[in-house]
């Protein structure tokens, strides 16, 4: 068995008829849509200034998302990245949870850094290993931080070195 739907009948406008000239008007003809690109739009801001960013592997993202860092904390954002790569060539990036993470392929992560209100929180993974020790602790055993604050000033020699070891240490496989 067949089945149909019914045909709906055509309204048919009379002279004066406002109602349909009104309809009209509201439902202009769709036009052919085209996607819309997000490169041109600015990743939205989340609690303390942290950058959303989708996830993805790679250098572009990690890029984004520093690119998108508010005021002092970008320029902080880029030292930290030049200081990571010229320390451990072929590193390893991508933007997870909103955060830019750095690894060695096949070890896992070794750190990663986050905005927060007033400070950048750079992660040790493996911290409690590193020495000297990174000065604030974490509720995860391993695991410490460093802050950067709006001088930004740090010890550039002593992240590096930290950087080092922490690359030669079992990362964090935490996706």
């Amino acid at each position: 068995m067949e089945r149909t739907t019914p045909k709906r009948s055509a309204r048919i406008s009379r002279p004066g008829d406002k109602t349909a000239a009104k309809r009209i008007a509201e439902k202009p003809p769709k036009a052919a849509s085209t996607p819309k690109s997000n490169k041109s739009a600015k990743p939205k801001l989340l609690s303390g200034g942290n950058p959303q960013i989708a996830k993805a592997d790679g250098d572009a993202p990690v890029q984004d998302y520093i690119a998108a860092m508010p005021g002092w904390k970008r320029d902080v954002g880029r030292r930290l990245d030049s200081l990571i790569v010229r320390t451990i060539p072929g590193v390893r990036k991508a933007v997870r949870w909103n955060t830019p993470f750095y690894g060695i392929d096949g070890q896992g992560w070794f750190l990663a850094f986050h905005c927060i209100t007033k400070y950048i929180k750079v992660t040790f993974f493996r911290g409690t290993s590193l020495r000297p020790v990174p000065p604030v602790e974490s509720k995860i055993k391993d695991v410490r931080y460093f802050h950067i604050h709006e001088d930004g000033t740090f010890d550039e020699e002593l992240m590096a070195n930290w950087i080092r070891q922490a690359a030669n240490l079992p990362g964090e496989n935490c996706f």
